[in-house]
Protein backbone atom coordinates (compact mmCIF):
# COMPACT_ATOMS: atom_id res chain seq x y z
CA UNK A 1 0.00 0.00 0.00
CA UNK A 2 0.99 3.71 -0.98
CA UNK A 3 -0.09 6.51 0.62
CA UNK A 4 0.93 9.78 -1.79
CA UNK A 5 1.09 13.47 -1.43
CA UNK A 6 1.22 15.95 -4.69
CA UNK A 7 2.37 19.61 -4.89
CA UNK A 8 1.83 21.39 -8.08
CA UNK A 9 3.17 24.88 -9.13
CA UNK A 10 4.77 25.73 -6.47
CA UNK A 11 6.86 28.64 -7.01
CA UNK A 12 10.34 27.22 -6.31
CA UNK A 13 13.09 26.04 -9.04
CA UNK A 14 13.07 22.34 -9.92
CA UNK A 15 16.65 22.44 -9.49
CA UNK A 16 16.79 24.07 -5.93
CA UNK A 17 13.88 21.62 -4.53
CA UNK A 18 15.58 18.94 -5.69
CA UNK A 19 18.98 19.02 -3.04
CA UNK A 20 16.56 18.65 -0.44
CA UNK A 21 14.01 15.96 -1.68
CA UNK A 22 17.22 14.07 -2.31
CA UNK A 23 18.18 14.26 1.43
CA UNK A 24 14.74 12.59 2.78
CA UNK A 25 14.44 9.77 -0.22
CA UNK A 26 14.92 6.28 1.37
CA UNK A 27 13.89 7.41 4.99
CA UNK A 28 11.95 6.51 7.93
CA UNK A 29 9.31 9.36 8.55
CA UNK A 30 10.77 10.58 11.35
CA UNK A 31 13.77 10.93 10.59
CA UNK A 32 13.05 12.72 7.26
CA UNK A 33 11.10 15.30 9.27
CA UNK A 34 14.40 16.04 11.64
CA UNK A 35 16.39 16.78 8.47
CA UNK A 36 14.28 19.16 6.80
CA UNK A 37 13.51 21.02 10.03
CA UNK A 38 17.80 21.93 9.97
CA UNK A 39 18.11 22.15 6.78
CA UNK A 40 18.29 25.66 5.92
CA UNK A 41 17.08 25.62 2.21
CA UNK A 42 13.86 27.64 0.65
CA UNK A 43 12.23 24.76 -0.10
CA UNK A 44 12.20 22.55 3.07
CA UNK A 45 9.33 24.36 5.12
CA UNK A 46 7.09 23.60 1.84
CA UNK A 47 8.61 20.12 1.60
CA UNK A 48 8.13 19.60 5.01
CA UNK A 49 4.13 20.33 5.17
CA UNK A 50 3.83 18.07 1.93
CA UNK A 51 5.67 15.31 3.91
CA UNK A 52 3.36 16.09 6.73
CA UNK A 53 0.40 15.74 4.10
CA UNK A 54 1.81 12.36 3.48
CA UNK A 55 1.70 11.22 6.63
CA UNK A 56 -1.78 12.52 7.31
CA UNK A 57 -2.72 10.99 4.02
CA UNK A 58 -1.32 7.39 5.28
CA UNK A 59 -2.83 7.41 8.53
CA UNK A 60 -6.32 8.64 7.57
CA UNK A 61 -7.12 6.92 4.35
CA UNK A 62 -4.92 3.77 4.25
CA UNK A 63 -4.71 3.29 7.96
CA UNK A 64 -0.86 2.61 7.99
CA UNK A 65 1.23 2.84 11.31
CA UNK A 66 3.25 6.14 11.39
CA UNK A 67 5.82 4.57 12.88
CA UNK A 68 6.75 1.91 10.12
CA UNK A 69 6.34 4.87 7.54
CA UNK A 70 9.49 5.12 4.85
CA UNK A 71 10.00 7.71 1.96
CA UNK A 72 9.95 4.91 -0.98
CA UNK A 73 10.02 7.92 -3.95
CA UNK A 74 10.33 11.26 -4.07
CA UNK A 75 10.93 13.61 -6.73
CA UNK A 76 10.20 17.08 -8.63
CA UNK A 77 9.47 17.44 -11.58
CA UNK A 78 9.27 21.39 -13.80
CA UNK A 79 5.99 23.01 -13.61
CA UNK A 80 5.24 25.61 -15.85
CA UNK A 81 7.73 29.28 -16.23
CA UNK A 82 6.75 32.39 -15.83
CA UNK A 83 8.54 34.50 -18.47
CA UNK A 84 9.50 38.23 -17.24
CA UNK A 85 11.41 40.87 -18.85
CA UNK A 86 14.29 43.04 -16.92
CA UNK A 87 15.19 46.39 -18.89
CA UNK A 88 18.99 46.18 -19.97
CA UNK A 89 21.41 48.96 -20.88
CA UNK A 90 21.18 50.42 -24.42
CA UNK A 91 17.14 50.04 -24.55
CA UNK A 92 17.03 46.31 -24.42
CA UNK A 93 15.83 43.75 -22.47
CA UNK A 94 17.00 40.34 -21.59
CA UNK A 95 14.64 37.48 -20.02
CA UNK A 96 13.88 36.05 -16.75
CA UNK A 97 12.29 32.71 -16.23
CA UNK A 98 10.64 32.23 -12.63
CA UNK A 99 10.30 28.72 -12.66
CA UNK A 100 7.87 26.89 -10.70
CA UNK A 101 8.03 22.85 -9.36
CA UNK A 102 5.91 19.59 -9.38
CA UNK A 103 6.97 17.54 -6.11
CA UNK A 104 5.67 14.45 -5.29
CA UNK A 105 6.48 12.33 -2.36
CA UNK A 106 4.96 8.31 -1.82
CA UNK A 107 5.39 6.47 1.22
CA UNK A 108 5.29 3.05 2.04
CA UNK A 109 5.33 0.72 5.20
CA UNK A 110 8.28 -0.99 5.93
CA UNK A 111 8.20 -4.30 6.84
CA UNK A 112 8.77 -5.63 10.34
CA UNK A 113 11.40 -7.94 10.79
Amino acid sequence: MQAKAVLRTVRIAPRKARLVVDLIRGKQVGEAVAILKHTPKTASPVIEKLLNSAIANAEHNYEMDVNSLVVTQAFVDEGPTLKRFRPRAMGRASAINKRTSHITIVLTEKKEG
